[in-house]
């Protein structure tokens, strides 16, 4: 039995959330404070309950514990949470939702106690594997992770990508709490208040759950405890009420969601009893252990024979191997495909920082968020056709501030003949279409390698599109590739066309400058090796300078190269011509494909005079 002062403590703070979660949301006119409810108890007894480690004056500390929401629209409980410890006022939880206020309506990383940007479900199991990787085999410290699940995001596929690479990492210092209310948005969940049948999937998976009445204190508390003894990832699995304390909500559907009125908030008040606002709960202080660390030094240099030529993928591999003395908080995740996108030059170098992720790219993303959260610079790669899995947790990355890097090979058409299911014709648009983003798309070798040390070098989202086919040298190992830049490879105070292009369909368009130049015809070839940001200043200069432009490339049109310099030279009158991939690809070999898209040195060439004699 635990101690009875204890338990009345816990009580009083629980009350004191419930009446918080009502309040900010009742101010707010919106919110979830049912689904609030229903997990106040678990929480209340898991950060004050002697279980979570956390120093509330340094934020930072890497000995803190991390808590996750993974179910984000709980979100008055959470940061009622910290209300509850005294490091949000209740002035402040009164913002809740508005217009400027870290408040969020689901929690971002403007929250300062935010592990990460939660609220697309099914994604915060996965941050929390790559912060329980981090702590076992990086820092080497004992910090836990504890990720709050809800019963209905537990039929998401990437939560079982989670719990399968969790148990197979052995992260015994990943704690999951799913809060088993039994009703969803619009009724009950799949499994309804079955708890045993999510403890038997939990179980088959390699975990240890650990089945719980989630309104018992001391039921509650003893699973924290249980947690720590545990040689598996532990699952708690709560069984709940949705609505808890407050009897005209309790178990309803239609209140998911939907905040109370004022005449019911003060109802519901009246039921709580007595609130006590002067109480605080305690939250135990981590240790102050130092993570395991390196001092920068510096990299080996670039270094490829000109006469070899050299896929771009491969050059990835060779890139990130060279640079991580300069940027030892690399590490590497690859989606079972490293042999293929490069990464196992990385792994065979530094095998203690790479994770092998396998073929769950959802997972792999979240995991880099986890990674990025906890200082760490995750490069993950994988074909880039497979990226489109794992948008959503992309797309999310950008609310965590998270400082990944992404790498996708096997770009286009132009990998032949396994055919359209392994081709990234979609990839620039996805990454273009994230705020803030980075896309880079190299043509060589040596912008390969050059370019994987910019994204390290750069804090926030880069994606790397990579190709399969070897490429010839064109670059000389000191040229630099600052991000926004381009490069001026062929240019003649005779040019009347400009041809832009990048990765596989600049040494199409080279070979397309030299063909033309042999019957008189100049043009000029700009490698547009960053998509975004581009380089706007080159481009204008050249559509000053030129009568055409034509964008030439391995990707679909829409989202993609040419609507980006398009969108760039909106301002100007010069004409743009856009060859791009717009016919069903299909298995062939490169050549074959190239020619059959229109994106060969063959259209090219096609094209210049096509435009040439429309302008006669």
């Amino acid at each position: 039995m635990k101690n009875r002062d204890k338990l009345e403590k816990l009580e009083k703070i629980g009350k004191l959330i419930r009446y918080y979660s009502l309040a900010m949301s009742t101010e707010a006119g919106s919110g979830h404070p049912t689904s609030s409810l229903s997990a106040t108890d678990l929480m209340t007894g898991l950060l004050f309950g002697g279980s979570f480690r956390y120093d509330l004056e340094r934020l930072d500390h890497p000995n803190n514990d991390r808590l996750i929401f993974s179910k984000g629209h709980a979100s008055p409980l959470f940061y009622s949470l910290w209300a509850a410890a005294g490091a949000v006022s209740e002035k402040e939880l009164m913002t809740f939702r508005r217009f400027g206020s870290p408040l969020e309506g689901h929690p971002t990383a403007a929250f300062r106690y935010a592990s990460a940007a939660t609220g697309s479900l099914g994604q915060g199991l996965s941050i929390g594997v790559g912060m329980a990787l981090n702590a076992m085999y990086l820092d080497k410290l004992p910090y836990r992770t504890y990720v709050l699940l809800g019963d209905s995001e537990m039929a998401e596929g990437s939560q079982w990508e989670s719990i399968q690479i969790a148990a197979w990492y052995k992260l015994n210092n990943l704690v999951g709490i799913i809060d088993v209310n039994r009703l969803g948005q619009r009724g009950e969940t799949m499994y309804g208040w079955d708890v045993e049948a999510y403890a038997r999937k939990v179980d088959a998976f390699g975990w240890k759950a650990v089945v719980i009445d989630g309104h018992s204190y001391g039921g509650i508390l003893d699973a924290f405890e249980a947690a720590f003894g545990s040689e598996k990832p532990v699952m708690i699995v709560a069984k709940t009420v949705k609505g808890k304390g407050v009897s005209f909500i309790e178990n309803k559907n239609g209140w998911h969601g939907v905040a109370l009125k004022r005449d019911d908030f003060e109802r519901a008040v009246k039921e709580l009893g007595e609130i006590d606002h002067s109480v605080r709960g305690e939250i135990a202080r981590p240790e102050d252990l130092k993570p395991q660390s390196a001092e920068p030094q510096p990299a080996g240099k670039i270094n490829y024979p000109k006469d070899k030529p050299l896929a771009t993928r491969k050059a990835y591999g060779i890139g990130l191997t060279r640079i991580y003395p300069r940027f030892p908080t690399i590490l590497s995740l690859d989606a079972e495909v490293s042999n293929s996108t490069g990464a196992e030059k990385f792994k065979e170098a530094h095998p203690d920082r790479f994770f092998e992720m396998f073929i769950a790219e959802q997972n792999m993303v979240g995991a880099a968020v986890g990674f990025a959260r906890s200082g760490k610079i995750p490069f993950v790669s994988t074909f880039a056709a497979f990226l489109s899995r794992a948008f959503d947790q992309v797309r999310m990355s950008r609310y965590s501030d998270a400082n990944i890097k992404i790498v996708g090979s096997h770009a286009g058409v132009s990998i032949g003949q396994d055919g359209p299911s392994q081709m990234g014709l979609e990839d620039i648009a996805m990454f273009r279409a994230i705020l803030n983003s980075v896309v880079l798309y190299p043509s060589d070798a040596v912008s390969t390698d050059a370019l994987v040390e910019e994204a390290a070098r750069h804090k926030g989202i880069v994606y790397i599109r990579t190709t399969r086919m070897d490429t010839p040298i064109l670059y000389g190992a000191d040229e630099t590739f600052p991000i926004g830049g381009s490069k001026i490879l062929r240019k003649s105070d005779k040019d009347i066309a400009t041809v832009v292009a990048a990765g596989v369909t600049l040494h199409e368009a080279l070979k397309a400058c030299d063909e033309l130049e042999k019957q008189g015809i100049h043009i000029r070839v700009i490698d547009l090796y960053s998509v975004k940001p581009l380089d706007e200043a080159t481009l204008r200069d050249a559509a000053s300078s030129t009568d055409f432009i034509i964008t030439v490339e391995d990707h679909y049109p829409e989202g993609g190269i040419g609507e980006a310099v398009r969108s760039s030279l909106a301002p100007m009158s010069v004409p743009v011509y856009c060859l791009a991939v717009r016919k069903t690809p299909k298995s062939g070999s490169p050549q074959e494909l190239l020619d059959y898209e229109e994106i060969s040195q063959k259209a090219i060439v096609a094209k210049v005079k096509e435009v040439m004699g429309k302008a006669k």
